[in-house]
């Protein structure tokens, strides 16, 4: 239950209307801005961009939703999309929701376990894949499901790159413009429009049930909660981020029903080029990619006075956003020779016409937000959860709100329970999970709050602050709590460190794994005139081990001594999606983690052990001797 002293706020514009579906959003700009572009689509790798208007778009959805229908899929049926960020992801998915089909989205990424579980649980009937090994994939994953007996729905798999659309297009005439007509208008706020499985930390993803009225009532306010980039008729919003993620897609919607124009680039390893090509006022990011930009350009400023003069530069920005509004006169100056020296070319680089940066998917940190909105940019970073589609909160451009989410999403009611969990409330939240009754129960409650799981706060003026994840949160031997988000965003902000997990439940102290970032790596160990390496000799080489010390030392002084970080462990292994420790959108799996690396855990404790981890041990026969490495 939230707490009673703490008021929930921010009801307006929370009146819709049923017919205000996803397919509602495209055609209301094309009835009212016709000629506006909306879009503009790459014709070939690093080719030039071809404009498509609000009217154009639509006639391309509404003549392949009528091929949809024409291959007999009926209201409601599903359809996989199972392909990277790209023109024809957006195509289909708009056209399979003006045909009233739900859609379903697939990380490319997914394991063919992961699909078999989402074909089967979803009971999809038809799967766009990108290419002949995604399709390979959907089939051993259909085969997977048949040899278990599961029930199977799936009747047909088409790949892009063998003109899958042009394919469903051939038949479209078959069916009557008033067949679909009577569908788009059937189509209610009410009904399902896309299941959205989370990534998960643990066990089965689980589908998120989203009804239109959760994307269409985001995307109309969108309008009044960013109109510097979503009403802009000059916005141009470039798109890399998987659009299996909900805060991708919704932010695709909140453009397509506004004046602005978004691109889709996708091959990230061609994300600069496309940026230099479409020029962007705007970009959506996870924290970690803003991460890499900064660290690839101090990496890039080499060593010496070069590198003093890049951190000197970034300290000056960082300290211009903190003084906004009022800044020295000598930081005005500082700020002139650091934009001269080295400001200016880094954001050439992500392009001089990119005025905002979306960042969404964890928690951005001040360090990072204050740089790049020293640099001239400004950061808008949104708070939510797929269960709550996408954005519960998020900071306005006029707000000095950096280091808080801001202030919740227009619709959205947000709370803080007695025991500091975050709680939200609105025509945004989901309708629960797809099959799954028992885990809907745990976290909407009775009064039809939704539980997140997170660990905030508001203050007096609205604007929330995300502290940590209530199942994560380290409560050590001493009785101390612990945020481990805190710890690591800090710790990641040095040039070579990947990932950060910090580890210390029922113990003395917390301690650290640190991953290393083999991209970064070779760059630094020049800088440093030491030896080229392998990730893995670098993890016990005396220079590297000095240079993590000294990250937490710098880091230690920022919290209590409870809170520091007292023994670390470099892995040789960094985190990814491939080996189960990294969510799509970059989140790491925690449990996975733990789970994973228990031993080097269990090694930075040695001897001062709590008593049922000691127990635990005894039990496995290792107490007092190292368990032998598969």
């Amino acid at each position: 239950m939230p707490s009673k002293n703490r008021s929930a706020f921010v009801k307006a514009g929370a009146k819709y209307h049923d017919f205000q579906t996803v397919p509602w959003v495209l055609r209301d700009r094309a009835t009212k801005y016709p000629n506006d572009i909306c879009l503009e689509r790459q014709v070939g790798i690093g080719g030039m961009w071809i404009p498509i208007t609000a009217r154009q778009f639509r006639e391309e959805v509404d003549m392949l939703a009528r091929g949809l229908i024409a291959l007999d899929l009926q209201p409601g049926d599903r359809v996989g999309i199972f392909a990277p960020t790209s023109y024809e992801w957006s195509l289909i998915d708009m056209a399979a929701q003006t045909a009233a089909l739900v859609v379903v989205p697939i990380y490319q990424s997914d394991s063919v376990e992961q699909v078999r579980w989402i074909l089967t649980d979803a009971q999809v009937n038809i799967v766009f894949a990108q290419n002949q090994g995604m399709v390979a994939t959907t089939l051993q994953a259909q085969q997977l499901a048949q040899d278990a007996g599961e029930k199977e729905s799936l009747r047909q798999v088409l790949c892009l790159e063998d003109d899958a659309i042009d394919t469903v297009l051939a038949n479209a005439q078959t069916v009557p413009e008033e067949v679909l007509e009577a569908r788009y208008h059937a189509l209610t706020s009410t009904d399902l429009a896309t299941i959205v499985y989370t990534s998960g930390t643990t066990g089965h993803p689980k589908g998120v049930m989203l009804p239109h009225r959760c994307l269409g009532v985001g995307a109309i306010n969108a309008k009044k909660a960013l109109p510097e980039i979503v009403v802009n008729k000059n916005s141009r919003l470039l798109m890399f981020l998987p659009l299996a993620h909900i805060m991708a897609r919704v932010i695709f919607y909140d453009i397509l029903g506004g004046r602005g124009r978004i691109g889709h680039s996708p091959d990230t390893s061609r994300l600069l080029a496309d940026i230099t090509s479409f020029k962007p006022s705007a970009l959506i990011v996870v924290p970690r990619v803003l991460e890499k930009i900064y660290n690839a350009a101090e990496a890039k400023a080499g060593k010496g006075i070069k590198l003093k003069i890049f951190r000197w530069s970034a300290h000056v920005a960082a300290q211009l956003s903190r003084k906004k509004g009022r800044p020295h006169p000598l930081t005005s100056v500082q700020y002139f020779a650091a934009n001269k020296l080295v400001l200016s070319k880094l954001r050439n680089t992500i392009g001089p016409q990119c005025n905002f940066v979306v960042s969404a998917g964890a928690p951005l940190g001040e360090r990072m937000g204050h740089f790049f909105r020293g640099l001239g940019m400004t950061i808008v970073e949104a708070y939510g959860l797929t269960e709550v589609t996408g954005p519960a909160s998020f900071t306005r451009p006029s707000e000095k709100a950096l280091g808080t989410v801001g202030r919740p999403y227009p619709t959205v009611t947000v709370s803080i329970s007695d025991e500091g969990e975050v709680l939200v409330k609105g025509p945004m939240v989901f309708d629960g999970y797809l099959n799954d009754p028992e885990n809907t129960k745990k976290v909407i409650d009775e009064e039809g709050w939704f539980h997140t799981g997170d660990i905030g706060h508001l203050d007096a003026k609205g604007f929330l602050t995300i502290t940590g994840r209530k199942k994560e949160l380290i409560v050590t031997a001493g009785g101390k709590n612990v945020s481990p988000s805190v710890l690591e965003d800090k710790l990641r902000g040095h040039p070579i460190i990947s990932q950060v997990v910090a580890v210390g439940d029922r113990q003395p102290f917390i301690s650290a794994l640190i991953t290393l970032d083999a991209d970064m790596l070779p760059g630094w160990l020049k800088n440093k005139d030491l030896p080229a390496m392998t990730v893995q000799e670098a993890t016990t080489h005396p220079e590297v081990v000095a240079a993590m010390q000294r990250a937490i030392d710098r880091t230690n002084t920022q919290v209590s001594r409870a809170e520091s970080i007292r023994k670390f462990t470099i892995l040789s292994t960094d985190f990814t999606e491939e080996n189960g420790m990294l969510t799509p959108s970059m989140k790491v799996k925690r449990e996975a983690v733990l789970a994973r690396f228990e031993d080097e855990i269990e090694d930075m404790y040695e001897g001062k052990l709590d008593m049922d981890t000691q127990a635990k041990r005894k039990k496995r026969g290792l107490f007092g001797r190292r368990r032998k490495k598969k």
